[in-house]
């Protein structure tokens, strides 16, 4: 007799099984009392086996090989290692470095950190007769000077546009609740105590007061009652001061003082100048492009909410393409102060890559994402001036 259940249930065995099961069950010696009492066990055992999975057909349609398991097992275990760390403390150290990094904008950390390099690199290329190795810890603790500085206008300004990051940029830590208001207050003071200190002991009074107004600046521009980034002119002004000016007059004042020249200036340092300083105007009216939801909802005066996203595009790009223009024709009538062969191509290199972003951004439609997409572009051709400009 065939062993049979009823429709409902079906065990399915492997076949090496199955076989030797069928052949018992068709010997004609197996009592019929057996056989229902086997039928009776195994109904109970496929109703015990069907809630743990064992029961889909999918699960014995291939045999899985010892081969395929272990990856499987390892790729788990890490899984569930890298769920728990060992080290909680490790992992605050971490998560507080993660924050603070993003806390400092470091997009304006490295154009901070790469002008101050570029203009000490030009002055020592001038003056190469004078490197001492000595001076090098007096070169990175400006530098650490420059981004503690940074550090402190960009922290001040997300301390007081925590309601306007949330629409424009929660991904601020503040705004995303990273980094508390009181932690906030303590990094910027931080920030601005050591900045004077390292400025004030080692590069003099001249210097210690262009570090100070810069550090004004930044306060008026974010700071009620002034909150100068209300008014559009008032706020690009800043922003091209300290970010054109102040940052490349004072490094490489500081520069020559340390190598013991008195200030002069060289045809490629005000050429940088002026061009950074225009740059920053750009970055200052361009910068507000992707803030435009948040600016609008809490009633910021920006060029952008005023003439237009479409309109400050084309005005930034055409300043960045009257800069990219008047460094070609510095190249071509200033032969000996600078490079043709660099300056020239490299020039025009980047201008065609302005005008090719700014026609994506056309074609874009002006999405926020397009917008965002054009902002780092202009970033990018900040940072590309910097790099070059120790050669030009």
């Amino acid at each position: 007799m065939e062993l049979s259940l009823s429709s409902s249930f079906s065990l399915q065995l492997p076949s090496s099984i199955s076989s030797r099961s069928t052949s018992h069950v068709h010997s004609p010696k197996v009592p019929i009392r057996a056989t229902s009492r086997a039928s009776g066990l195994l109904l109970r055992l496929s109703r015990n086996l069907h809630p743990i999975g064992l029961y889909n057909n999918r699960l014995y349609s291939k045999p899985v090989s010892k081969r395929r398991q272990r990856p499987n097992s390892i790729r788990a275990c890490t899984q569930v290692g890298d769920a728990g760390s060992d080290n909680p403390i490790l992992d605050r150290i971490s998560d507080f470095k993660d924050t603070c990094w993003r806390f400092l904008r470091p997009h304006t950390i490295r154009g901070t950190a790469l002008g101050s390099v570029a203009l000490v690199s030009r002055a020592l290329i001038e003056n190469s007769h004078l490197i001492k190795w000595s001076l090098l810890f007096k070169a990175f603790s400006g530098l650490f000077a420059l981004i503690c500085g940074n550090g402190y206008i960009v922290g001040i300004n997300q301390i007081y546009d925590i309601g306007i990051d949330k629409v424009n940029k929660p991904y601020l830590p503040i705004a995303a609740g990273d980094l508390s208001v009181q932690s906030a207050w303590l990094l910027v003071i931080f920030f601005a105590v050591a900045g004077l200190l390292i400025v004030g002991v080692n590069f003099g009074p001249f210097i210690t007061s262009l570090y100070s107004l810069g550090l004004i600046l930044g306060t008026i521009y974010s700071v009620p009652p002034l909150r100068l980034k209300r008014f559009p002119i008032a706020a690009f002004l800043i922003i091209a001061t300290v970010r054109g000016f102040l940052l490349n007059f004072g490094v490489y004042y500081a520069t020559r003082a340390a190598l013991g020249l008195t200030f002069e200036w060289s045809s490629p340092v005000a050429f940088i100048t002026a061009f950074v300083t225009l740059f920053a105007l750009v970055i200052a009216i361009t910068k507000d492009l992707p803030d435009v939801e948040g600016d609008r909802k809490f009633q910021i005066s920006t060029f952008a909410t005023k003439l237009g996203v479409r309109n400050i595009a084309f005005l930034g790009s055409g300043l960045l393409l009257v800069n990219y223009l008047a460094s070609i024709l510095a190249a071509i009538y200033m032969p000996q102060a600078f490079r043709r062969s660099l300056m020239i191509p490299v020039h025009m290199i980047l201008a065609s890559g302005l005008i090719f972003q700014a026609w994506v951004l056309e074609q874009a439609t002006y999405t926020k994402e397009a917008i965002s997409g054009y902002y780092r572009f202009i970033w990018n051709l900040f940072y590309a001036e910097y790099i070059i400009f120790p050669f030009i």
